[in-house]
């Protein structure tokens, strides 16, 4: 009988623990507290995002009716509703941040041999905004509306692995577009976007940082065909212009040529107009680059189903953010964890089971694959067999 580690234990030791404690010492996370430490307030949002616990009460009632395994899981101070509450409302959400961004840059490196699209060596983005509704008498930091409350995750995804690289939260007045101009520019690097993005200037600073964008057109673009490339009508490609826009403000905020690619997609039976400043791709990779965004819109559905991320424990800005980000390192993490035990199911399979299974005492890749590791019975046992 396996006697080591609960199985949320050895999750969490995916977790680089220095790590954790630098960026809790940067930001003076444990300053004057003598019971309940930043690791206890992290390990116990974990374990809710894992188990899928609905309110501050249900993660103090689970771990109250396990309260002999919490200090196997890690957990040193006693778990209050009210404790929790005042840690998440004070302690500095950027502690989870540090964090989490450290366990995207070990993410990114384990899934940077991962193929996608077999002729793309560069990295390649997915930039979009899902918006999370907020009540605004409970949320009132969280702007949107004069009746209504929210606000809007800005998430740029590496496409190779599904990892988020980047990610903003903003009141949900801040529209899409203005996360260009913060967003890490990567030379040679490909950021694909919806239209809701398309603003000329900031994409001519895409251009002169050397990366490269794939986004699709609006119905009113104006611009005239300079050259018309040959395309496989066959594929799907209509056409493959270089082309000069001629909006007054269009040109002037863009004045170089642009690669204008219209594509019919034969399965949804639509025709969509793509404009890049890449020229050498073929243009059936840029429709393809295109339909994989739709990997950060899949992100986005995930991580809202199966993350806490859309009933808060808390309604200040601070443990909002704090469980958003708690919740990113989560994935992350299960993600890592994924890649080093070389595991086949889904992210979403491994989820459900570590749900149930938290407080189990079990391998951890026994419990994730369906090797049997069964001890096949000899004939020196130590039993003796009365009937024999």
């Amino acid at each position: 009988m396996y006697s080591g580690k609960l199985i949320f234990s050895q999750v969490m030791d995916f977790m680089p623990l220095h790590t954790f404690r630098r960026c809790v010492a940067r930001y003076d996370g444990n300053y004057k507290v003598t019971r309940f430490t930043c690791l206890d307030q992290y390990l116990s949002m974990a374990f809710a995002q894992i188990t899928y616990r609905e309110s501050l009460r249900d993660i103090e009632a689970c771990l109250q009716a396990q309260n002999r395994k919490v200090f196997h899981m890690g957990i040193r101070g006693k778990v209050r509703k009210s404790t929790l509450a005042d840690a998440n409302e004070i302690r500095d959400w950027r502690i989870y941040s540090d964090l989490a961004l450290c366990l995207i840059t070990t993410a990114r490196k384990l899934y940077s041999t991962e193929p996608f699209l077999g002729e793309l060596n560069e990295t390649v983005y997915a930039l979009d905004a899902t918006t999370i509704d907020l009540c605004l008498s409970m949320f009132p930091w969280a702007n949107f509306r004069k009746h209504k409350g929210a606000i809007k995750l800005h998430t740029l995804l590496d496409l190779r692995g599904s990892i988020p690289t980047f990610i903003h939260i903003s009141d949900g007045k801040l529209h899409e577009v203005n996360t260009l101009d913060i967003i890490p520019l990567e030379a040679g690097a490909f950021y694909v976007m919806d239209r809701g993005y398309l603003d000329f200037k900031r994409l001519y600073k895409i251009t002169q940082a050397t990366a490269f964008f794939v986004i699709r057109a609006k119905s009113n673009l104006k611009c005239r065909r300079v050259y018309s490339h040959p395309v496989e009508l066959e594929t799907g490609i209509i056409c493959d212009q270089s082309v000069m826009l001629t909006g007054f403000y269009q040109a002037k905020d863009y004045p170089e040529k642009l690669r204008r690619v219209k594509y019919h997609d034969a399965e949804t039976n639509k025709t969509l107009v793509f404009l890049t400043n890449n020229f050498t791709l073929p243009p059936l990779t840029i429709a393809k680059l295109y339909r994989c965004r739709w990997q950060v819109e899949l992100f986005f559905k995930w991580i809202k189903q199966n993350l806490r991320i859309k009933t808060f424990y808390g309604t200040s800005e601070n443990a909002v953010k704090t469980q958003i980000w708690i919740a990113v390192s989560v994935y992350v993490i299960v993600a890592i964890m994924k890649k080093q035990l070389n595991l086949k199911a889904s992210l979403y399979t491994i989820l459900q089971v570590l749900s149930v299974s938290a407080f189990e005492r079990i391998e951890l890749i026994q419990l994730l694959t369906e090797t049997d590791y069964r001890i096949n019975n000899t004939d020196f046992d130590n039993q003796l067999n009365l009937f024999k």
